[in-house]
């Protein structure tokens, strides 16, 4: 006890600062170590969307859909993006399972006929159909979300074209699962799929990203300066013409061949011109197919609402994404929703509104 009077007051209180001095080096030392641990590789870092964690109920992050721009509220599907060939002719109606599709495609093939291109991701169906062959054009359609062409067959060019684009095929031809007969129609018209039997053989693959440039959800309402517009007729060849019609908010087609109250409605309708060229090979009548080239630019119109936009479309290869620029250059998005594309010849097609 003497000892420690001996040293003062003045130097209890140096010890005193010391021991803070140390308390508090200690405390910051941890921190720098805990802070830049955290932050020492990409794969500990915060998405720039993630919650703060320091909140004390945390929001859960939603993916959305590649095919609609909308919340996947159940989370992302286990199955990969079906792309279904569906015939396109009062051959083969009624048309299965459209209703369920996230987003369609129609397509010019031989004859001035089309067929159709149905997209399933969020919803798997039982029954698709009537399916038939594929085509070259498909390398573009479905590339952009890796899509898994599902078809009866094709052509051996067309076929090899198309695997060789590193896209995956489920066809019947050969012996893909999940095939059966509509006992009401016949060949090639009453070829069936079931899409899970089908999902039990696919193997998930990554969605390089969006088909559409989708509007953000916090984005500001869009107003309205397109021409307004509740009727398209949307024509493909001399023979082949699709009509579409304004029902509330849906864009519907009124010449079909889906299954009553069963067809594919659109939030969005958009009509892309694009170059036809030559696949190289003639169906098995004689004709000649056509190959849509669905890369590059050109002229689009944009059916939302009870308005139209004309724009233009870019997809720089035949595996990107979709693109819009308005007349002013500005980017030109796509409110989210299902979406109706339309495929059209820029030589030989039309769209007439009123």
């Amino acid at each position: 006890m003497a000892g420690w009077r001996r040293r003062g007051t003045a130097t209890v209180r140096q010890d005193v600062r010391m021991k803070l001095r140390l308390i508090v080096a200690v405390s910051l030392s941890a921190a720098l170590t805990l802070s830049a641990c955290s932050s020492s590789s990409d794969d500990t870092k915060a998405a720039p969307d993630a919650p703060d964690a320091t909140q004390a109920s945390p929001t859960k992050l939603v993916e959305t859909s590649p095919l609609t721009g909308k919340a996947l509220r159940k989370g992302r599907p286990d199955n990969p993006v079906f792309v279904v060939k569906i015939e396109n002719t009062s051959a083969g109606a009624p048309q299965y399972g459209l209703d369920k599709a996230d987003l369609v495609l129609e397509e010019l093939v031989e004859g001035g006929l089309t067929r159709l291109a149905a997209f399933f991701y969020s919803s798997i169906p039982s029954k698709v159909g009537h399916v038939r062959s594929l085509r070259t054009s498909d390398i573009g359609i479905a590339g952009p979300v890796g899509g898994q062409i599902v078809a009866s067959g094709g052509a051996n060019g067309a076929y090899n074209k198309v695997e060789n684009a590193g896209i995956t095929v489920f066809s019947e031809d050969a012996g893909s699962p999940g095939f059966s007969s509509d006992p009401a129609k016949y060949r090639p018209y009453n070829r069936l799929i079931n899409l899970k039997t089908v999902a039990k053989k696919a193997k998930r693959t990554k969605i390089p990203g969006p088909y559409l440039p989708w509007t953000p959800a916090d984005a500001p309402a869009a107003t309205a300066t397109g021409e307004a517009v509740t009727e398209a007729n949307v024509r493909f060849s001399a023979s082949t013409a699709t009509s579409w019609k304004l029902d509330g908010t849906k864009w519907v087609r009124t010449n079909g061949h889906a299954s009553p109250n069963k067809d594919f409605e659109a939030d969005t309708m958009i009509v892309l011109f694009a170059k036809v060229g030559d696949a190289g090979y003639t169906d098995p009548a004689g004709n000649p197919v056509p190959e849509t080239v669905f890369e590059g630019s050109g002229e689009a119109k944009v059916f939302h609402g009870g308005q139209v936009d004309t724009v233009r479309w870019l997809k720089p290869s035949l595996d990107e994404p979709l693109t819009f620029e308005a007349k002013d250059g500005s980017a030109y998005t796509i409110a989210p929703g299902k979406a109706f594309i339309e495929l059209v010849p820029k030589d030989g097609g039309a769209v007439a509104v009123r």
